[in-house]
């Protein structure tokens, strides 16, 4: 199964600065099991694919979405509820997924990747024969 590891218990605003001075967010996650392993769906508005960064290395799943800030063109901003800012999280992997068949996709600023169990830790259909 998937454990997130990246920064338990804090909330976004305790979250570290980046080196160009803005915020790091940890994207909200769904975690969904199927039947052929687990799928990750993580928020995370404002990134393009080009902008992603999907990594696994010793069992640690990171991923990393970098956000380009907007502003209002002729505009003063007075009040502002949404933050802008990168995205990080990452999720400790057990050695039931196969890491060569992990799929990402991005739409609408969900990212979505597939885990699929590896072939060895698939459950098993045990045949039963008569006696």
């Amino acid at each position: 199964m998937a454990k997130d590891v990246s920064n338990p218990g804090k909330r976004e605003t305790d979250m570290p600065e980046t080196t160009h001075g803005g915020r790091v967010y940890r994207p909200l996650a769904d975690i969904v099991e199927t039947g052929d392993g687990v799928q990750l769906m993580l928020e995370m508005p404002g990134v393009s694919r080009d902008d992603l960064d999907v990594t696994l290395e010793k069992r640690v799943l990171t991923i990393r979405g970098k956000v380009h800030p907007t502003a209002p063109d002729k505009l003063d901003l007075v009040h502002a509820e949404y933050g802008e800012g990168d995205y990080e999280r990452s999720f400790s992997m057990s050695q039931d997924f196969d890491p060569d068949k992990i799929e990402a996709s991005l739409s609408n600023g969900i990212l979505t990747l597939t885990l699929p169990r590896a072939e060895a830790a698939k459950p098993k259909k045990i045949a039963v024969r008569a006696a």
